[in-house]
């Protein structure tokens, strides 16, 4: 078996989730970034790279680079520089195209970043692929299953307290025991917004909390002490994405887990934040390490006995698909990261894949990815 073709995807899908008119933030064509706060640009809709590679078989495998902006960016590494190195390869050795995908570019300082995601996209495929050729799930090519259900907690976006209190508990009522609120705005705020979610679901649904950056380490301490006392499980992003001493002084500051990673892609830049304990819960995103690397990261923290709870954020139902083997597969999974209000109109680019059910994703004997994807969608969102 030898791989014949492989073709790259940038896709958009409206979703609604970034509506215009918002005052607080400067709009671009197609995309907006806060006027006020060093925090990331968004788009105003669902954007992703998608590769499809096809063997000399016939049999097809999918994968996804989690790129929620600019994802030409990924479609065009895929193409000029992942593609000629992939045809005529042997899909098994996964492992080995990772690597030398990898090597092909970090003499010239492209560690992270697109070039990553883009490694991971076509990681993701070879699994999908070798999954389809043996007739296994891919937690079985990983290695085995560790659990019998994925635990998952949804994300809820709103600086509002009654907003966010009626969000959670809607929420509550479609079964996720889990909820992680996204705020950028001042500690008291924060506080006055997580008050007010806590009321609303009560003590039995667990409250993360993800400040995206926001804070300095001061800052940062002080809004976790108040946290801990509204008994929230984790405080994530809690400060600059290159200050591993800031972070590992607010990990070592509060009692509540610190959580943290999604911006790292490799097992050489996990290593440093794992030796200064810079964190309490790693967060890698599979849509950006790839199955391969994510495992490795995974064993590297298990070494140091730290759980990992999978980034999902902006990717789509690859991704979603992908972290779900990823998270059956690995025996340091602590939980899984879900946008249940927008996971049907990301899913829009397939006709059968997974979703949650009172807050759990369940194991599928499908083998590979379990996804099956509509072509003719993956075309129509092409951008």
């Amino acid at each position: 078996m030898k791989i014949k073709r492989v073709d790259a995807f940038a896709i958009r899908i409206p979703d609604g989730m970034h509506p215009n008119g918002d005052t607080t933030v400067d709009e671009y064509e197609g995309y907006s970034i806060a006027k006020d706060k060093w925090t990331s640009i968004y788009s105003k809709h669902h954007e992703t790279a998608l590769v499809r590679i096809e063997t000399d078989d016939g049999i097809v495998g999918w994968g996804e680079g989690q790129a929620p902006v600019a994802p030409r960016v990924v479609k065009t590494i895929v193409d000029d520089l992942c593609s000629p190195v992939l045809v005529g390869a042997d899909p098994f050795d996964v492992e080995y195209l990772w690597y030398r995908l990898y090597s092909a570019m970090r003499e010239r300082g492209h560690g992270t970043g697109f070039y990553v995601d883009a490694l991971a996209a076509v990681d993701i495929a070879l699994y999908d692929i070798i999954g389809k050729t043996v007739n296994k799930p891919i937690y079985h090519i990983l290695g085995g299953r560790y659990r019998e259900k994925i635990l998952v907690y949804a994300g809820i976006g709103t600086n509002n307290p009654s907003a966010a209190a009626e969000s959670a508990s809607e929420h509550a009522d479609a079964g996720y025991r889990a909820l992680k609120l996204h705020l950028r705005s001042s500690n008291c705020d924060i506080l006055e917004i997580v008050a007010a979610t806590r009321d609303q679901v009560g003590t039995d649904i667990e409250l993360m909390v993800d400040i995206h950056g926001t804070r300095d380490v001061s800052e940062a301490i002080e809004l976790g002490r108040g946290l801990e006392a509204l008994d929230v499980r984790w405080l994530e992003a809690v400060t600059l994405a290159e200050d591993v001493h800031g972070h590992a002084e607010i990990a070592r500051a509060l009692d509540m887990q610190v959580a943290t990673g999604e911006w790292l892609r490799t097992s050489w830049e996990w290593r440093q934040w794992i030796e200064y304990r810079a964190f309490d819960v790693a967060m890698p995103d599979i849509a950006r390490t790839g199955l391969s690397e994510g495992k490795r990261i995974a064993a590297l923290c298990d070494t140091y006995n730290l759980p990992i709870a999978p980034h999902l954020g902006g990717g789509g139902t690859i991704a979603v698909a992908a972290s779900i083997h990823y998270a059956l597969a690995v025996p340091n999974f602590q939980i899984l990261e879900h946008m249940h209000t927008a996971h049907e109109t990301r899913s829009r680019i397939a006709k059968i894949y997974p979703s949650p059910k009172d807050g759990y994703f369940l194991p599928s004997d499908s083998p590979g990815l379990g996804v099956e994807v509509n072509e003719d969608a993956v075309i129509r969102f092409s951008i």
